[in-house]
């Protein structure tokens, strides 16, 4: 008898083609919709691309309104990280409390027996591996979930590349369309930029100071909010000759701290709510402190309920409220988030 798999499908061409590539190989597939975010127009458009892959597909498709639970465990903290003076990374919240989080429970509760997604990576069925495609693995983003759900996860589009995806719905009468979508954006309920979800719950628009590293007043800018650590843009530093960064950021007082390119150097990062998938406690290894940036050698230790990351070689802009994610080669190993 077949394995019965609960896909997620959103409408675009990742998802579409995943299920195809789950039914080719003879699992029994049933997908499922979730309502998250509550963009204007958003879940029209994706719902009924989604029915029709499913339609396409043959395969069963639920809905799920999961948009309360979003905004209270995803909204809501990416809000509050900002208020903080950090930075959040809500993709990774969002995989664990809703992908991997209410989608798990929803797959026990109709009787599937393994949960699957398109995202970008691979697996053993212990480990999660960075996917084929690295500019689209998406393992970074994972880091957070519960790990005792790894041995029931397919990622079908692990072992392809994207341009293959693509190829493969534009190749099959019927699903053309979905080769040719453009990309979500990276953070799914943020329209443009953060600042104007930010605006929505908060005024964030109350001019502060900018100081110096040693405290001095040298200039202003237009609310703590619109600034991220290894900022340069959007405030001023008066006499400045060469071009300044925020190094810290003070929600408390509504001031900046800025200084040079070689201020941002970061040896030491301290960690907590750290999530492994293994059980060390002391080792070398290699951690990602951004999506985007290649993995750099460190040792770990961890004490409690922190770590401690020693750096081999020092990295630029690292911001409270970021993950810090380990790899062995491209095995995933865990990480934290950054305090």
């Amino acid at each position: 008898m077949a394995e019965k798999v609960l896909i997620g499908m959103s409408g675009g061409v990742d998802s579409t083609v995943a299920t195809m590539l789950l039914k080719e190989q003879g699992y029994e597939v049933e997908g499922v919709y979730m309502k998250l975010h509550a963009k204007p127009g958003y879940h029209e458009i994706h719902l009924a691309r989604a029915r029709k892959a499913a339609e396409f597909a043959g395969v069963k498709l639920h809905v799920l309104d999961l948009q309360e639970r979003f905004e209270r465990n995803v909204v809501t903290p990416f809000v509050e990280t900002y208020k903080a003076g950090k930075t959040p990374n809500p993709c990774a919240l969002c995989n664990r409390t809703m992908k991997f989080g209410e989608l798990a429970r929803f797959a026990e509760e109709i009787g599937a027996d393994r949960l699957a997604t398109g995202h970008y990576l691979k697996t053993d069925g212990r480990y999660l591996y960075q996917a084929e495609d690295d500019t689209k693995d998406q393992s970074y983003f994972l880091f957070y979930i519960d790990r005792n759900i790894v041995p029931k996860l397919l990622f079908p589009l692990g072992e392809h590349k994207k341009s293959d995806i693509k190829a493969y719905a534009a190749a099959i009468p019927g699903l053309e369309s979905f080769a040719s979508q453009a990309e979500s954006s990276e953070i799914c309920f943020v329209e443009t930029t953060y600042v104007d979800v930010l605006k929505e719950h908060i005024d964030i628009d109350r001019p502060g100071e900018v100081l110096d590293r040693e405290g001095n007043v040298v200039g202003e800018h237009k609310g703590y909010m619109h600034y991220t650590i290894g900022k340069r843009k959007g405030f001023t530093v008066r006499g400045a000759h060469e071009p300044h960064y925020v190094l810290q950021i003070r929600p408390e007082t509504n001031q900046i701290v800025v200084g040079k390119k070689k201020d941002l150097e970061v040896w030491d990062v301290t960690i907590g709510d750290i999530n492994l998938f293994d059980e060390r406690t002391e080792f070398d290894t290699t951690v990602k402190l951004r999506y985007r940036t290649k993995a750099v050698p460190c040792r770990v230790k961890i004490e409690g309920d922190r770590a401690r990351i020693r750096l081999e070689e020092p990295v630029l802009g690292v911001a409270s409220g970021q993950a810090a994610v380990f790899y062995d080669a491209d095995r995933l190993v865990g990480g934290g988030w950054i305090r």
